[in-house]
């Protein structure tokens, strides 16, 4: 699965979708795990109809939606990709929605959309594509390396909307229903954190991170938030042509290749970062080696242990030093 620049713009013009009004009825079709190409039920998907089709675009509004394509049918790869877009939504608290299509009972929602084939993943935010369309069936690690990737990226961005649970139908879902309305729940612990990212300031940010790993190591979320925190910071007012620039002049300059390293992880790159240090440490020794080891393995961090790529970067990294 190819990297994903995530944007907030969009290429695609979605209002008019936005604006169709959904017909009278509905309901149960559009509660999660209710066919819908095979979509599973859990916390954070839906299965969408043309009654609920406005209610998704809207919930874009709020955290990205990440919209599957299938035809069960057709494509069997397909619902089980719609299975795993929404396992891994579950496993983000509320950061994504799975919103799962089946182009043969909906049709005009993919012929509306210009949908070229299936399966296919899309990301809403605002309403809009914010990635270009994903095409193919991929393994679910693959899924949660992009996912890591969008949410390493909203972070970056200071988007911290989180979608309600079951916000589509389900128990939950009912239970629920007098909160219309309300602002999306944060976890308190990581708000002061989030809100200086949203309002721009990357030292408060810094700072919020940094409280919340001394009190405790354990909170994998908060050192990968202040590692990415650190990236932002590092890279503020940043001329990234004049980053280049330099780094392709000084291959052996720890300054120079960490600096681009830190921009290529900002703009969704992570495996040119990756690669870039693990490079620098082969070349390296010393001093030089360890500050090249040091702020990869920081990067490491920023990404998520578990990811596989970070897997894959640590097993280069060790045979650059070994």
């Amino acid at each position: 699965m190819t990297q994903q620049p995530f944007s907030r713009p969009g290429a695609i013009d979605l209002s008019a979708l936005k604006r169709t009004s959904p017909p009278a009825g509905g309901g149960a079709p559009g509660a999660p795990g209710s066919g819908g190409g095979g979509g599973s039920t859990s916390a954070y998907s839906v299965a969408v109809d043309e009654a609920n089709f406005q209610s998704v675009l809207e919930a874009s509004m709020t955290a990205p939606v990440v919209l599957v394509f299938a035809s069960p049918s057709q494509s069997p790869e397909s619902a089980q990709l719609a299975r795993d877009v929404a396992t891994v939504a579950d496993e983000y608290d509320g950061r994504f929605l799975a919103a799962t299509i089946d182009v043969d009972a909906v049709p005009q929602i993919a012929q509306a959309m210009q949908i070229p084939q299936v399966p296919l993943m899309l990301v809403l935010l605002d309403g809009r594509p914010a990635t270009q369309p994903i095409p193919g069936a991929a393994p679910i690690d693959d899924i949660r390396a992009l996912f890591n990737q969008l949410a390493q990226q909203l972070t970056s961005q200071g988007i911290t909307g989180r979608h309600q649970p079951n916000a589509f139908g389900g128990a939950a879902g009912a239970a629920g229903e007098d909160d219309e309305g309300q602002e999306p729940e944060i976890d308190p612990r990581y708000a002061p954190a989030q809100d200086a990212l949203a309002s721009g300031d990357i030292d408060a940010a810094v700072a919020e991170y940094q409280k919340l790993v001394d009190a405790n190591p354990a909170d994998h979320e908060a050192a990968a938030g202040l590692a990415m925190a650190k990236v932002l910071q590092r890279t503020q007012g940043v001329d990234l042509n004049a980053a280049r620039a330099a780094a392709a002049a000084n291959p052996d300059d720890v300054d120079a290749q960490t600096m681009v390293a830190d921009l290529d992880m900002l703009g969704g790159h992570v495996e040119d970062a990756f690669a870039r240090l693990v490079e620098l440490v082969r070349r390296t020794s010393g001093k030089e080696r360890d500050r090249a080891r040091e702020h990869l393995v920081g990067l490491f961090g920023a990404v998520g242990n578990d990811d596989p790529r970070v897997l894959k970067g640590r097993q280069a990294l060790a045979s650059a030093l070994f």
